[in-house]
């Protein structure tokens, strides 16, 4: 029986010397199907030669496009397609590449028939965040609905999706949101005396580190604006593409019916 074909991947090379000099250095290769491929890499850039590999890989399969049925579609290749077609904004490009290569690491090599209650509630166990593996789901059964919307293929295939998480019952009242942002705004950084009598004396300095936090927390209370947001967000008009806090604060303050704070200050 003959042995099976190993996948693509990368090889050191290790370096080679000649009459005690170096004449050639170590460099990453990729080896697939007995053929080399340089990728240009040295040994300490890993990460650029995984970034080769992956063109490699990528450049190398591209999945037919043709209308088949459903028993002879790897799943795999509508992971491919719909990659290849969704339009995702750069901020959100890395969590759903990380979506699409958790579901293509457990669906690949499945064929379209085998995608079924049984198999979707075995993605969630493996997954182990319900959560989390419902959000995976969900752009499974958007892979296969464009697959199919493209007239790739016949059939009806279902995807199972885990039941929806409670959602948040109770938020922080005013009197515990006041107390986190004093907190944060008084606190002050404490350090040990290293020398003379008072060594090992616990003594607080004038340094206040959480007072970045205290405005932080703030913006969200007033705004509603997730983490993310607030770190990438600027006072000035936004340049490509970054809220601006005041007009947030504007928007919310509308919806609500009132009138946004003009400056927002803790001193």
């Amino acid at each position: 029986m003959p042995r099976p074909r190993k996948r693509a991947r990368l090889w050191l090379r290790p370096e080679r010397v000649r009459g005690g000099k170096v004449v050639a250095n170590a460099t990453w290769i990729i080896l697939d199907g007995g053929k080399h491929f340089p990728t240009g890499c040295t040994h300490g850039e890993v990460a650029l030669a995984e970034q080769r590999l992956s063109e490699h890989i990528a450049e190398k399969y591209q999945p037919k496009r043709k209308l088949k049925d459903i028993e002879s579609i790897d799943v795999a290749d509508v992971l491919n397609i719909y990659f290849s077609d969704k339009e995702i904004e750069p901020e959100h490009r890395k969590r759903f590449e990380g979506r699409i290569s958790r579901l293509a690491h457990f669906f690949g090599g499945m064929m379209l028939s085998e995608v079924t209650g049984e198999t979707c509630r075995q993605y969630v166990v493996v997954r182990g965040n319900s959560g989390g593996a419902r959000r995976d789901l969900e752009d499974l059964r958007a892979a296969i609905s464009h697959h199919k919307d493209e007239g790739l293929h016949r059939g009806e295939v279902r995807v199972v999706l885990p039941r929806k998480g409670e959602s948040r019952m109770r938020w922080l009242t005013r009197s515990e949101a006041a107390r986190l942002l004093w907190t944060c705004w008084r606190y002050r950084e404490v350090q040990a005396w290293n020398t003379g009598t008072r060594k090992g004396k616990q003594v607080a300095t004038k340094k206040r580190p959480l007072r970045h936090l205290a405005r932080f927390i703030l913006l969200g209370l007033y705004t509603g604006t997730r983490a993310g947001a607030i770190a990438s967000a600027s006072f000035q008009r936004g340049r490509g593409g970054r809220m601006s806090i005041l007009r947030k604060a504007s928007t919310i303050a509308s919806r609500r019916g009132g009138a946004p704070p003009t400056s927002v200050s803790l001193r």
